[in-house]
């Protein structure tokens, strides 16, 4: 599992945090959690995913952390009293979001899993390794109108997940 998805998985983090070091953090503890959660007997159904949303917990994490850390002053004498409900939190913490996020992330796996072998290729190489077109092109031993071709059409199934699970007016 290791080799097969690290460098995606790093090169995922890199964009999240926007550090290389951190990101080879997260993605090692990230390892680290899911092997365990192997080790403990946990039936693990598709390792992939659970190495991906442990990975987006650990950033959503690591967020909060650099915030509190850029913010967290206490308040002096003279301040007034900070009350709780003025921290309630974004509404990506609400659990009918976190749900509904949830269950989009489970159907755009599912999109990009139902797609042409060659053209889930292309689509991982540029969207999760960041690779350019002529470089998914050169990797692939294809065009680059060939690569842009393929990626229109994961893009398109993607869009269209989108508006399956979130509506004509889904978040974009």
């Amino acid at each position: 599992m290791f080799e097969r998805y690290y460098r995606e998985l790093l090169s995922f983090l890199s964009r999240k945090v926007s550090d290389r070091a951190t990101a080879a953090d997260l993605a090692q503890e990230s390892y680290a959690r899911v092997y365990e959660a192997q080790r403990t007997g946990s039936v693990v159904r598709d390792p992939r995913a659970l190495l991906y949303r442990t990975a987006r917990n650990l950033v959503t994490d690591h967020h909060r952390r650099t915030s509190v850390r850029a913010g967290g002053e206490v308040a002096g004498a003279d301040e007034a009293p900070v009350e709780l409900d003025d921290f309630i939190g974004p509404e990506t913490f609400e659990p009918d979001t976190i749900l509904s996020s949830s269950q989009g992330l489970a159907a755009m796996v599912e999109t990009i899993d139902k797609l042409p072998l060659r053209c889930r290729e292309a689509f991982v190489l540029y969207k999760f390794d960041g690779l350019s077109y002529a470089e998914v092109a050169e990797r692939m031993g294809i065009s680059v109108r060939t690569v842009e071709m393929q990626l229109r059409i994961a893009m398109d199934a993607c869009w269209a997940c989108q508006e399956r699970t979130h509506g004509p007016q889904g978040p974009r």
